[in-house]
């Protein structure tokens, strides 16, 4: 039987459309993958395809990104994307969902759940925390008044500087493996095919915006964040790569505050670990869930 893959579709929210990948069996109970930054809904094939026979899969694309609007204003804070997602559940009726979500995915799938504990049966964050303790601190060294002169400099920056072009499929590619060495030829060459787009030239570019790359300023203060981790009540898993630059919390302190989570590390695996070692991953997700 030929899979044909997800169905495509949108909702709005804050008045953009935003897209999401349907991968069907409506009956089925709701999982939803989310992405992390820079990445798109696509990214997740392999996972859906493991687990679409048990469960009813969306997968959307976050604002900026994928085949999903651009924020007009070039702001992408995750006050909005933690709306977003939101607006997703509410509006297809998914809670409670299960969610599996990547880095900043994981960031926002974190926050809600905190906010609303009732709508989340399960969460799987993939090094999805955020900024460490000791980046945060490092952050703070800088006066504020310097940290937001820089945030304006680099939205200026970024109103003047063109999207990367590549002249053929074949160098967004290379690019791509280049990103990630832990990534197969037919990973980094899927992930390619469905995060570009054809310019009017013939060129290729990367789908999500460049206003991405601004640093995030604006943020609720670390300690209300924690006080959100602490108001989730379903189980957690929170998932980390052996040879990711991402800090893992039982190291840094932060599971102290979780009451239902617990940590797994891959070893030989990065931040994109569920790429990295594909199949422990899929092996300890239908474990947990």
């Amino acid at each position: 039987m030929i899979d044909l893959g997800p169905t495509s579709h949108s909702f709005i929210s804050q008045r953009l459309r935003l897209h999401y990948c349907d991968w069907g069996n409506p009956t089925a109970p709701p999982l939803l993958l989310l992405h992390g930054g820079r990445d798109h809904a696509r990214s997740w094939d392999w996972v859906a395809r493991e687990l679409k026979n048990d469960w009813h899969i969306i997968a959307p694309d976050w604002r900026g990104h994928g085949d999903s609007a651009w924020a007009p204003d070039g702001d992408y804070i995750t006050h909005d994307y933690v709306y977003d997602l939101a607006q997703l559940i509410h509006q297809l009726k998914l809670a409670p969902a299960t969610i599996v979500a990547h880095s900043m995915g994981g960031n926002i799938a974190l926050r809600y759940t905190g906010l609303y504990p009732d709508n989340v049966k399960k969460l799987v964050a993939i090094e999805g925390l955020g900024p460490s303790p000791k980046m945060l601190a490092e952050r703070l060294k800088t006066d504020f008044a310097e940290r937001e002169r820089q945030w304006i400099d680099a939205k200026r920056a970024a109103a003047a500087r063109s999207p990367k072009r590549y002249a053929t499929l074949e160098e967004a590619f290379a690019r791509m493996h280049q990103e990630n060495s832990f990534l197969s030829e037919e990973q980094a060459r899927h992930l390619t095919i469905h995060g570009t787009h054809r310019n009017e030239d013939g060129s290729y570019s990367w789908k999500f915006d460049n206003y991405l790359h601004l640093p995030w300023l604006h943020d609720m203060p670390g300690e209300m964040v924690a006080e959100l981790w602490r108001r989730i009540i379903c189980p957690t898993l929170l998932m980390y790569g052996e040879k990711s630059w991402a800090s893992n919390p039982v190291d840094d302190g932060r599971i102290e505050h979780f009451a239902t989570a617990r940590v797994v590390t891959f070893e030989n695996a990065g931040h994109w670990l569920h790429h990295d070692q594909f199949d422990r991953f899929v092996a300890e997700l239908r474990a947990f869930l």
